[in-house]
């Protein structure tokens, strides 16, 4: 009752990184709020879920299993988890902001009738006084004050990123929210934690018609580029002017064994494929070195790079945003800049 509960996201069985993302950060706020660490997997052949999923601090598994509700289909799995919720009366319910988490997320709170934040950067528990001011029968004004403990608060940029909202939800349960891949820190809790598995009866959650769709063959195209996984992230901004100057940035991460990634801004004006944009609606990665290249560093941008461990800007604006959080801040035009790093790179790396 009133535990903090992660729907884990699964392909063949296997749990999807977005999920352990969480799990790792749904122990800590477990830890905070004094209350066990849940999970949901709905899928088949789930004989290891636990060996995966164990060490994360997880203290439950609620599991279905069956060769039924593997692939995801929506209506079957949304219907699992509302009444797996009502059953458990979680305070807190987190999910991915994937394809999966962003299809099932919005249904189920709306079945719920709870709020959802979309696309968190950060998650918190702390207390909140609600202040309302009202005026009594004499005339004068009264300020009443409704203390809530424990509030899961849901931090995200808003505004197109002008600003970092945070959101409450102050009364309806759970509190819900989604997270995208390589917000959260993957951390294993303990190697040999040990949890319990809850097999869930979900034949009576769902009706035939719940399967109306059939799923003949599934066709799942791999992404070529892998920015998460890369050390290196030689990154371009609007300020790199053009589709060919880009092609000064693919030239120094083959040098230095990178990859190339965007922000928004030059994504949209065509200088390269949306693959690469990284900030809040892309990817979030935290490699060993990024170089920001013309990028001036809105919100949205600085939430999917900011845990880079070191961060060099070449800027022409030496007021961009970006600059505040840079390690390494080089004051000049990147079509001048970087053809003399990737000489110097070429130079030294023989």
């Amino acid at each position: 009752m009133n535990n903090l509960f992660v729907y884990c996201e699964t392909e063949q069985g296997v749990v999807a990184d977005v999920s352990l993302e969480l799990l790792s950060k749904g122990r800590k706020l477990a830890n905070t709020l004094g209350c066990q660490l849940e999970a949901i997997v709905v899928d088949y052949n789930l004989y290891n879920i636990g060996k995966q999923i164990y060490k994360y601090g997880v203290d439950v598994i609620h599991v279905a299993d069956d060769r039924k509700l593997a692939p995801y289909q929506t209506l079957p799995t949304q219907k699992i988890i509302c009444d797996i919720i009502k059953q458990e009366q979680p305070q807190i319910i987190l999910f991915g902001a994937s394809s999966v988490g962003r299809d099932l997320a919005p249904r189920v709170a709306s079945a719920l009738r709870c709020g959802l934040t979309a696309d968190c950067t950060s998650l918190e528990i702390g207390d909140y006084e609600d202040k309302k001011t009202v005026k009594e029968d004499n005339g004068e004004l009264r300020t009443i004050v409704t203390p809530y403990k424990d509030l899961l608060y849901q931090i995200r940029p808003a505004f197109g990123g002008n600003i970092i909202a945070t959101i409450l939800n102050l009364q309806a349960r759970p509190q819900m929210a989604t997270v995208r891949e390589g917000v959260m820190k993957k951390e294993v809790y303990d190697e040999n934690y040990k949890g319990v598995i809850k097999p869930f009866d979900w034949k009576k959650s769902v009706t035939d018609l719940d399967f109306v769709v059939e799923i003949i063959s599934r066709q799942i195209e791999k992404s070529k580029i892998n920015l998460k996984a890369a050390p290196v992230i030689v990154a371009g901004g609007y300020g790199v002017g053009s589709k060919e100057n880009f092609q000064l940035l693919h030239e120094l991460a083959d040098v230095l064994g990178g990859e190339v990634g965007a922000s928004r801004a030059a994504v949209d004006a065509g200088f390269t494929e949306h693959e690469r944009q990284i900030g809040q609606t892309g990817v979030t990665v935290r490699p060993k070195l990024y170089i920001a290249c013309g990028i001036s560093g809105q919100v949205q941008h600085r939430a999917g790079m900011q845990e880079s461990a070191i961060i060099v800007s070449i800027n022409t604006d030496e007021n961009a945003p970006i600059n505040a959080i840079a390690d390494y801040v080089v004051i000049g035009d990147v079509a001048e800049v970087l053809p003399k790093m990737i000489k110097y790179y070429k130079a030294n790396s023989k």
